[in-house]
C-alpha cells in the first residue's frame, strides 16, 4: 500500500501513455460506435479486420526486410552517397533516400555529421526530401493498400523529388544563396551516432550473436509499432467509408484537373498521417470519389511534412532553408499528382 502512494506519478504517467496509444483510440473508436451505431459495429470490425489479413502478408515482409537491414548494417552504404562529384551525390542521394533504414531521430546526427564535413547542401536536401517519402516497409504496404502502380509511383515520386530539390538548391547555391545554411547543432542523443562511412555491412548477420539479438528485437518492435499503426488506420478507413459521403468527397477532392490536385496536397501537408496509417486512408477516399493524382499530392504531401523531417530540417539548417524544403515539398508535391494524374 505505501509503495502505490509513494509512487503515483508514475502510475499517472502511465496510464496517460496508455491513453494516448492507438490500442486505446481503436478501443475508444469502436465502443463509440457500438454505443451510437450498434446495428453497423460488426460492418465496422469486419472491414477493418478484412483488410489487416490483406496487408498482413506485405507487413510480415517489410518487418522481415527492415530488421535484416538493420541488423547487417546496410544503412552505411547511404554514407558512401555524399561522396565525390556534387552531381553523383545528388543523385545518389535521392535513390539511397528510398532505401534508408533510419530511425527519425538517427537522421538528424548523421545529416549533422554530413553537414559539418562538408557535404553540399544540394546532396543533403535530395536526401531529405526522398527519405520520408518511401522506405521498404512503406512501399509494401502502400501497394498492399492501393496496389503496386500507386506505390511504384510514389517510390518514382520520391525519388524525382528528390533529384528535383537536390538540383534546385544547387542552381540556387551557384547564385550566392545558402552560403552558410547550418545553424549551430546541438545533439540530443536519443539514437546515438549515425552510422560512419568507414563502417562495413555484414550480411550474413546471423553468425554474430550481437546481430541477431539486434534482429530479434527490430523484428518484435517494428512488427508491433506497423500492427498497431495499421490496425488504427483500417479502423479509420472503415469509419470513413461508413460515415462519410462520397458525394462529398468528390465535390472537394474528385474529378479531374489541377484544382483538386492542389487541394490535396495543401490539406495533406498539415494534416500528416505517418506513412503507415495513410495508404488505407486513401484507399478509402479513392473508393469514395478521390482522384488518384490528388490521392498521389495528398501523400506525398503528407510525408514531407512529417514532424520527424521537419524537426531534423529546422534542428539543422536556417529559416531560409527550411522554408526552401517545404516550398519545394509541395511543389513536388502538385507536379507528383499531376502527372500521376496524366499517367
Amino acid at each position: 500500500m505505501a509503495e502505490l502512494t509513494q509512487n503515483p506519478k508514475p502510475l499517472a504517467r502511465n496510464l496517460i501513455e496508455l491513453i494516448k496509444t492507438p490500442w486505446a483510440l481503436i478501443v475508444v473508436i469502436l465502443a463509440l460506435v457500438a454505443i451510437l451505431d450498434p446495428g453497423n459495429w460488426t460492418g465496422v470490425v469486419s472491414f477493418a479486420a478484412k483488410a489487416l489479413a490483406h496487408t498482413g502478408q506485405y507487413i510480415l515482409f517489410a518487418v522481415l526486410l527492415l530488421s535484416y537491414l538493420k541488423a547487417t548494417g546496410a544503412e552505411v552504404m547511404v554514407a558512401r552517397a555524399f561522396e565525390g562529384r556534387e552531381t553523383r551525390m545528388i543523385v545518389l542521394a535521392a535513390l539511397f533516400g528510398g532505401l534508408a533504414p533510419f530511425c527519425s531521430c538517427e537522421v538528424i546526427p548523421f545529416i549533422a555529421g554530413l553537414l559539418a564535413l562538408g557535404a553540399p547542401l544540394s546532396a543533403v536536401m535530395a536526401f531529405w526530401l526522398s527519405s520520408p517519402l518511401i522506405d521498404p516497409p512503406t512501399l509494401l504496404i502502400t501497394a498492399g493498400a492501393l496496389g503496386w502502380p500507386f506505390a511504384i509511383g510514389k517510390a518514382v515520386a520520391a525519388v524525382a523529388l528528390g533529384l528535383f530539390g537536390g538540383f534546385a538548391v544547387r542552381t540556387l547555391m551557384r547564385g550566392g544563396a545558402f552560403a552558410q545554411p547550418l545553424r549551430e547543432y546541438k545533439p540530443a542523443g536519443c539514437c546515438g551516432c549515425g552510422p560512419k562511412p568507414d563502417d562495413k555491412p555484414v550480411w550474413q548477420f546471423w553468425k554474430e550473436p550481437d546481430r541477431r539479438t539486434r534482429f530479434r528485437a527490430e523484428f518484435i518492435h517494428n512488427a508491433l509499432f506497423l500492427f498497431k499503426w495499421l490496425a488504427f488506420a483500417y479502423v479509420l478507413e472503415a469509419l470513413l467509408v461508413s460515415y462519410v459521403p462520397a458525394d462529398l468527397i468528390a465535390r472537394v477532392v474528385g474529378g479531374e484537373g489541377v484544382v483538386p490536385i492542389v487541394i490535396a496536397a495543401l490539406v495533406g501537408m498539415p494534416a500528416y498521417l505517418n506513412s503507415y496509417v495513410a495508404p488505407p486512408l486513401l484507399a478509402g477516399l479513392i473508393d469514395q470519389g478521390m482522384s488518384a493524382g490528388a490521392a498521389m499530392s495528398f501523400m506525398v504531401a503528407g510525408a514531407v511534412s512529417s514532424i520527424p523531417a521537419m524537426a531534423a530540417v529546422w534542428s539543422l539548417v536556417k529559416p531560409r532553408v527550411f522554408a526552401t524544403y517545404l516550398g519545394l515539398g509541395i511543389s513536388g508535391a502538385i507536379v507528383a499528382g499531376i502527372l500521376f494524374q496524366m499517367i
